[in-house]
């Protein structure tokens, strides 16, 4: 099971909006139940990512991350998301 950590300023609201969109999106490329989303606040990144396998976050960050990063804000903007979501399940699919 991979861990995604999807982040936002907060931790509530954009990240609940992307959360369902990139669920659907890799639901339907087939990842269903292969991934588990934990939503968090962006200043939480640089501790918490070093127990996930991929990192989402829709604002600017500083500070270290410890896995991969996906930029997800076009998943607010709704449209451009298919590059973003190649790139997700690429790195999800990379050790299989």
């Amino acid at each position: 099971m991979k861990r995604i950590l999807l982040v936002c300023g907060s931790g509530i609201c954009t990240s609940t909006a992307v959360n369902a969109k990139v669920t659907k999106a890799l639901d339907e490329k087939g990842l269903k139940g292969k991934y588990s989303i934990t939503q968090g606040k962006a200043s939480e990144v640089a501790a918490q990512s070093v127990n996930y396998d991929l990192f989402i976050s829709t604002t600017v960050l500083g500070g270290e991350c410890h896995c991969p990063l996906v930029i997800g804000t076009q998943f607010l903007l709704g449209r451009g998301t298919e590059p973003i979501v190649n790139q997700i399940v690429e790195i999800l699919t990379k050790d299989e």
